[in-house]
């Protein structure tokens, strides 16, 4: 069988205390009136009260599972109203004996209610404050002091002294408990104002100690009415407080943890306003003299304005702390999350990857923008910003509760995962799909590239990190735009790149680079006009590496400045050499690879001046040879480019046809050559009549030179295999060309020969 919800059996026994409260207020009203019945009666309604506050206290300690510190509390509570009840039990019984209105109650019923209320007020004390040091402890008790004092001044003066000196002659044992009341009332004020929060319900004690009021409305209607007050006191006063309990335990039974608030700091003015109350009350009496009346006046006055400049004081003081407080608040988001996106930064994701590694298994997603610095360089920074709002954007939205979103830095995101129940590949996948239409206000379409990494409890938090980007390192290698998760020997190749650089590193110190030259020839007579300059590395150890092995390295390590560097320098003095021994007519070109690094390394330029320099080699001779991916990287490279074709240096599109090629882009980028990739080359011997696929590369060559001739452009036609494709491509219009069956890239030696049997052959 199911117990009730709390709020549903405590709502029962409240009923029962509010009907038994109207029922004595009825019976009080008649009696009063028109007697029904003995006086006597009255005196029920307090124990029977009372008793059905302590049956609603035992079904809250029976039936909720409380704090140790609650549980406490409610037992002290139990005792007092049992212990209330059996006093004003007692009490009633000798008010039946004696048919007095007013009758003298019993020692034993002093005691017990004496002992209720003491081990009330022993209930409240014992209420933990959350006082963490002496300071505070000190402070607290000096305004609990001032509000009690302050608080029961009134009290006394305008109740309990009334009492005493009244000639109905109430008595000793009365008059204790009433002040019993009095600062148990008091005393429960001042604890609940201090109490920010806890296992106890902070409503729930503010109503216990309320209770204690009771007693001030009994001694007003004593003060008031005298022994007449008797019956609307014990009928209708008293009955009061069993109520307030009965809706305590009802309020702690629905509680549901609430937010922590701020004590109340304004309780010891209101206790000193409070204070002045009996000071004013002794203006009417006649004995006083005007300076007398005078004097209270100005005193009452000073403590209220002091009280006044206090609180003001006070809230002054509470804003600056609050303003403290945001400001903390605020330095601490800002030194945990991103200044643009306001996603969780690299030291937050840090801190918290390490706590997730420590309870249990986490997943990491390291998400990557695709060229997303062609965005910056092409339409500027403040675009590329708005972009990263919307790829923050994306990211909460498609993540949700399911992790934490972190922008690394640059273009560089990630998601912790720190729920083992979730699965990191699915979220991958919705943030991939987040990214499927245009985003931003400029409605761009980017991708990313994601790397997901899984690991248990106690793996180094590096580990993990590690794992995570050599996953995204996969997926970009693997074409863009799509997840790779991280598997056992997939950081094998990443490992072997990094150390590929390292050795670039000592290659270039150790001078093993060195620069070979395939000739660029006339179709119709196969003499030498120009030659393009290509890198090459002799291993110490592996011999001749592979450039499309160590290319990519250079270029990903930044060692393709250097690299380039040295390159310009090497092939210019070597050209600016066999013109001086062949003579001007030997070369007309001489064409030097430049990669897109090299392009965005503002002292370019400066090496491509101080190479010209050294070697007296003139610009008009140097075609440096870009593909189309490098051209279209934005406003500082076609900015870099104008400034090479103003020094006189022509500039040649590589690949031609295999990229981004369009008639807009040679019209904004100042070339003078485009070379026919080998892709178009390759079959296009078998002419139109071949295959549909010759036959397509066919007319993209014609195209070309079509184009080519209507701009101005010369043309040179790479990786000819044959003497059948030469001749093809001259009919088509090629007057250049270069490959394997021309001539194989050469060293410097080979070269020098080559050019030494064309002068001969010329004489």
């Amino acid at each position: 069988m199911t117990r009730p919800r709390p709020a549903d059996g405590y709502q029962v026994v409240t009923s029962a205390a509010a009907i038994w409260l109207v029922w004595s207020a009825w019976y009080a009203a008649w009696a009063l009136g028109a007697p029904l019945g003995p006086a006597a009666i009255a005196y029920l309604a307090l124990p029977a009260g009372a008793a059905i506050a302590a049956h609603a206290v035992h079904r809250l300690i029976r039936d909720v599972s409380l704090d140790p510190v609650a549980r406490r509390f409610w037992r002290l509570v139990l005792v007092a109203f049992a212990l209330l009840s059996a006093g004003y039990a007692v009490l009633a019984g000798a008010a039946f004996r004696d048919t007095s209105v007013l009758p003298t109650m019993p020692i034993p019923a002093a005691v017990l209610a004496g002992a209720a209320f003491l081990t009330a007020m022993w209930g409240v004390a014992r209420v933990p404050l959350g006082i963490t040091n002496r300071a505070q402890r000190r402070r607290q008790w000096l305004d609990r002091s001032i509000a009690l004092f302050g608080c029961a001044s009134p009290l006394f003066t305008f109740g309990l002294g009334p009492m005493i000196n009244s000639p109905d002659g109430w008595s000793t044992q009365t008059l204790v408990l009433l002040g019993l009341s009095f600062v148990l009332a008091v005393g429960g004020i001042t604890k609940v104002s201090y109490i920010a929060g806890g296992p106890v319900d902070r409503v729930a004690i503010r109503l216990i100690g309320m209770t204690g009021l009771v007693g001030a409305g009994v001694a007003l209607l004593a003060v008031t009415g005298g022994a007449g007050s008797v019956v609307p006191a014990q009928a209708v006063v008293l009955p009061i407080a069993p109520l307030l309990a009965a809706v305590a335990v009802r309020r702690q039974g629905a509680s549901t943890g609430a937010r922590p608030r701020r004590p109340n700091t304004w309780l010891p003015y209101l206790a000193v306003a409070a204070a002045d109350a009996p000071l004013l009350a002794q203006l009417p009496h006649h004995q006083l003299t005007l300076a007398g009346r005078l004097d209270i006046v100005v005193a009452v006055l000073v403590n209220a304005l002091v009280a006044v400049r206090q609180f003001f004081a006070m809230r002054d003081n509470s804003r600056l702390l609050r303003e403290k407080r945001a400001s903390e608040e605020r330095l601490r988001h800002e030194v945990t999350h991103d200044g643009l996106t306001g996603l969780a930064n690299r030291g937050l994701f840090r801190d918290r990857l390490a706590a997730a590694l420590s309870a249990g298994d986490a997943t990491v997603l390291l998400v990557d923008l695709d060229d997303f610095k062609t965005v910056n360089d092409s339409l500027g920074h403040e675009v590329g910003d708005h972009l990263l709002l919307a790829v923050a954007g994306i990211l909460r939205s498609a993540i949700g509760s399911d992790g934490l979103p972190v922008r690394l830095g640059g273009d560089e995101f990630a998601v912790l995962v720190d729920d083992p129940t979730i699965d990191g590949e699915a979220v991958a996948q919705r943030v991939l799909d987040g990214f499927a239409g245009p985003m931003s206000a400029h409605q761009l379409l980017v991708r990313a590239s994601i790397g997901v990494a899984s690991a248990a409890a106690g793996t180094p938090l590096d580990t993990v990190l590690r794992d995570a980007d050599v996953a995204m390192y996969a997926a970009k290698q693997r074409g863009k735009a799509n997840w790779v998760r991280y598997h056992e020997g997939m950081e094998l190749p990443v490992v072997g790149h990094a150390r590929l650089g390292g050795e670039l590193r000592r290659a270039l110190d150790n001078d093993e680079f060195f620069v070979v030259y395939q000739p660029i020839m006339e179709l119709a007579t196969y003499r030498v006009i120009g030659v393009e300059a290509l890198v090459r590395w002799r291993h110490p150890a592996r011999g001749l590496v592979s450039p499309a092995e160590f290319i990519p390295a250079a270029e990903s390590t930044g060692l393709i400045v250097p690299l380039g560097r040295f390159v310009l320098r090497e092939t210019f003095r070597q050209v600016a050499a066999w013109l001086a021994e062949f003579g001007p007519d030997a070369l007309q070109k001489v064409g030097p690879n430049v990669s897109v690094r090299q392009l965005h390394d503002p002292d370019f330029l400066g090496d491509v001046r101080r190479a010209l320099a050294e070697s007296g080699l003139p610009s008009d001779r140097v075609v440096l040879e870009l593909t189309e991916s490098a051209v279209l990287r934005g406003p500082q490279v076609l900015d870099t480019l104008h400034r090479l074709h103003d020094m006189g240096i022509r500039l040649a599109l590589d690949d031609f046809g295999t990229g981004e090629s369009s008639l807009s882009l040679l019209r904004a980028f100042p070339a003078s050559i485009v070379k026919l990739d080998k892709s178009f080359v390759d079959g296009i011997e078998e002419g139109e009549q071949g295959t549909p696929e010759a036959a397509a590369r066919q007319a993209v060559a014609r195209a070309v030179i079509q184009m080519a001739g209507a701009l101005g452009l010369d043309t040179v036609a790479e990786g000819i295999e044959d003497a059948t494709q030469a001749e093809r491509l001259r009919a088509l219009g090629y007057t250049l060309g270069q490959g394997y069956h021309l001539a194989r890239p050469m060293p410097a030696e080979d070269f020098h020969q080559l050019l030494a049997a064309q002068r001969a052959v010329a004489a």
